[in-house]
């Protein structure tokens, strides 16, 4: 897919990998319909990206968990650009806290987030995807496909969403749609300081090695590149190919591993 022209959605757009991505399909010619619930920054970004590149670009004020909200986004979408030919999936929330300690309510804000806001996005745009053979992408995670300790809430919405993927792909086969997941490793973004605690308030530091990151930037080259060449699934970094790989051949020793990584992080949760 070359994407002069094309009409690209992104979620969570206003800051992280999602404004990475938004400057990324910017520099090679799409259109973009940006989300997130942060408008003014949102506004900032669409009117720097349209001088910058010289394309259209709208920034729409959207809670991804809120069902009204997402189709609002579409619908703004295909108003002004009467289709769409890219959805990139990649609002999201992290959290840092043991499941023992948690108030179920964090994890359901990752659910509502993380899971309901790719459903929610995903069923409104899918039949004008369908019109234009185009793409749907899922930004997840690693930890959707090991659990994480202290990211149970964010291991499960990353699983659910690679199980909705995966079966919207199925389903697609014969239509056109190309569906792909993308999973970043660590990556150098502000998710993990707005990552909610036990209570549900941001933890506001990161706990992890910032520095030793990918930063959103190659995240965003990685995930577009993938969506020119159609690609099916994107692992990103060599600790998370094998972190999958162990997770199907050697899965009680990625345990003691994972285990092993997460007692040396800053304030461990493991001891």
């Amino acid at each position: 897919m070359k994407l002069k022209d094309k009409t690209v959605i992104i979620t969570g757009a206003s800051s992280g990998i999602g404004k990475a991505m938004a400057e990324e399909f910017a520099a090679r010619g799409a259109n973009l319909i940006l989300g997130a619930r942060q408008y003014v920054t949102l506004c900032e970004v669409a009117q720097e990206l349209e001088k910058q590149y010289n394309i259209r670009a709208i920034a729409v004020q959207c809670d991804v968990s809120v069902e009204e909200d997402c189709a609002h986004l579409i619908k703004q979408a295909i108003t002004t650009f009467g289709k769409i030919d890219v959805l990139v999936n990649n609002a999201g929330i992290s959290m840092r806290a043991l499941f023992k300690d948690v108030d179920l309510k964090v994890l359901k804000s990752l659910m509502d987030v993380n899971f309901w806001g790719t459903v929610y996005c995903t069923k409104y745009a899918l039949p004008e995807i369908i019109k234009t053979k185009g793409s749907i992408v899922g930004v997840s995670s690693i930890a959707g496909y090991k659990g994480l300790p202290g990211r149970a809430g964010y291991s499960a919405s990353k699983y659910a969403m690679n199980g909705f993927m995966d079966a919207l792909r199925i389903e697609n086969l014969k239509t056109g749609v190309h569906v792909m997941v993308a999973c970043p490793g660590f990556t150098s973004s502000n998710i993990r300081n707005t990552a909610l605690d036990k209570n549900g308030s941001q933890q506001g530091e990161s706990t992890l090695e910032e520095d030793k990151m990918m930063t959103s930037e190659e995240v965003a080259m990685l995930i577009v590149n993938g969506v020119e060449n159609r690609k099916r699934t994107l692992i990103m970094t060599f600790q998370g190919k094998l972190t999958v790989f162990l997770s199907k051949f050697l899965p009680a020793f990625l345990d003691k591993q994972v285990y092993n990584v997460f007692a040396k992080e800053k304030n461990a949760l493991l001891k």
